[in-house]
């Protein structure tokens, strides 16, 4: 049970440039001083992330985010309709934004959140400043949605876990960037691109294959991997591979969702991952997910972790 003694401990090792981990409802962030370039180079470092990948920076209420982007009227629009929540709006940044450039890459743009969860927002209000959190994990490997899964992928390059139970969405905010040509979806995540074009009254759109710098983290070709092996849209495990079911597609322990059920499922796709992983099976082949709303952001996650790994 998280107490006040812990927030304000945590606040204050943020204040004076440290890393702490704590639970978003998406997944656990490792979060650093966004307006100190020390702190959020600890970032990097801790994660073994490299500095081309832009981070997103957390603050406590909408209000917080319009004092460092220019939000476009839209923008605007859906930052009060969805936050607190599992949405990053990226917007260019004021002139007076005091977040380090190294969260935004060296781009002229800020990718701001506002989370949901009560621990961090307590967090938030107890620093008093923007948070840059990306999940708390190494670089790449399979995001974190409980505390355990920082402590065994970060270990004592965390100084503090703030430990608020599993994550209840599961998978990482969606990322919509606002530009003068329309607003674009750079990641599919915890709020399905159906919600936000009902909001806006517009269709979002996926950003032009011209566009090739990294706006926001999880552009990644390779991404979220596991130690073994993914092959996806598989009816049935194949010799020598665990498998990870959905619906009726059943073959051993492992289910996203017994019932079909794409809210449960995106809450257990980290989760799951890191058991079977730990497993040390040969590979793991993944059950068809369908590709309606939670179910975009699960297939993305699932595509990045299984294509081919970068060279070392």
């Amino acid at each position: 049970m998280i107490n006040t003694s812990d927030i304000l401990a945590a606040a204050q090792l943020l204040k004076n440039g440290g890393l702490v981990a704590f639970p978003t409802e998406t997944v656990y962030g490792l979060g650093a001083d966004a307006t100190s370039d020390a702190a959020v180079a600890r970032i990097f470092a801790a994660k073994q992330r490299p500095q081309f990948n832009p981070l997103i920076s957390h603050v406590p209420d909408a209000e917080a985010a319009f004092r460092l982007g220019d939000f476009p009227k839209q923008a605007v629009i859906l930052a009060n309709a969805v936050w607190p929540g599992a949405l990053t709006i990226i917007v260019e940044r004021r002139k007076d934004c005091p977040i380090s450039l190294l969260c935004s890459a060296g781009l002229s743009s800020v990718a701001l959140r506002v989370p949901a969860h009560p621990v961090a927002q307590a967090l938030l209000q107890a620093v008093g400043r923007p948070l840059a959190a990306p999940s708390a994990n190494r670089s790449g490997r399979i995001s974190p949605t409980a505390a355990d899964h920082v402590r065994a992928s970060l270990g004592d390059a965390v100084q503090m876990i703030l430990d608020g139970g599993p994550s209840t969405v599961g998978v990482e905010s969606t990322v919509v960037r606002f530009t003068e040509n329309g607003p674009y979806l750079l990641r599919s995540g915890g709020i399905p691109r159906e919600v936000i074009s009902t909001i806006l009254g517009r269709q979002v759109i996926d950003p032009t294959r011209y566009d090739t710098d990294l706006h926001s983290p999880g552009q990644l070709e390779s991404h979220y991997a596991t130690q073994a092996q993914l092959r996806l849209n598989a009816a049935a495990p194949e010799w020598r591979e665990a498998y990870l079911g959905y619906g009726d597609y059943a073959y051993g322990p492992w289910n996203l969702s017994k019932s079909g059920n794409l809210q449960e499922a995106a809450a257990n796709l980290f989760k799951m991952l890191h058991v079977i992983d730990d497993s040390s099976p040969e590979a793991i082949a993944v059950a068809p997910i369908p590709m309606t709303g939670l179910g975009e952001a699960i297939n993305d996650r699932l595509q990045r972790a299984a294509a081919p790994r970068p060279k070392s």
